[in-house]
C-alpha cells in the first residue's frame, strides 16, 4: 500500500509537471501542494493506519502485469494522437493575454475558500479519529 500511495505521488507530481509544460504555474503549483501535499499525507495517515504488516508478503501480487502494461501504452498513444490532432500547428500568440495570478486564485478560491477550510477541518478531525480508533486496542 505504500509503494501505490508513492506511486501515486509521482502520478500527481506528473500532472502538475504537465500544467509547468502548459505554462499554467499557478494551476500547477497548487496541484502539487493540495493533491500531492495535503491528499498524500491523509492517504500515508490511512495506510498507516492499516496495521499491515511491514515487508515482502507472498501472494499479494498479481501475474497481470503484460496487459497493464499494454492497456498504459494504448492510452498514451491516445493521449499523444489527440493532442497532436487538436493542436497541430498551432503556435501560441505572439502577443498573449496577461491575466495576473491574484485574478485566477481569486476566480477559484474566491466563493469556494470558506467550504475549503470547511472540508478541511472535516478531514482533520477524520484522521485524529481514526488514529484514536485504531489505538484504542
Amino acid at each position: 500500500m505504500v509503494h501505490a500511495a508513492l506511486w501515486l505521488v509521482v502520478v500527481l507530481a506528473g500532472a502538475g509537471a504537465q500544467y509547468i509544460l502548459l505554462a499554467a504555474e499557478f494551476i500547477a503549483v497548487t496541484q502539487l501542494l493540495v493533491y500531492v501535499g495535503a491528499i498524500m499525507v491523509l492517504f500515508l495517515f490511512g495506510t498507516m493506519l492499516t496495521r499491515a504488516q511491514i515487508g515482502r508478503e507472498g501472494g499479494v501480487d498479481n501475474r497481470h502485469k503484460a496487459p497493464a502494461l499494454l492497456v498504459a501504452a494504448v492510452l498514451l498513444g491516445t493521449l499523444v494522437y489527440v493532442l497532436v490532432d487538436a493542436f497541430g500547428d498551432d503556435e501560441l500568440p505572439e502577443d498573449p493575454v496577461v491575466v495576473p495570478t491574484a485574478a485566477v486564485s481569486d476566480s477559484i478560491f474566491g466563493e469556494y475558500l470558506l467550504p475549503f477550510w470547511a472540508l478541511s477541518f472535516v478531514l482533520l478531525a477524520a484522521v485524529i479519529g481514526a488514529i484514536v480508533l485504531a489505538r484504542r486496542d
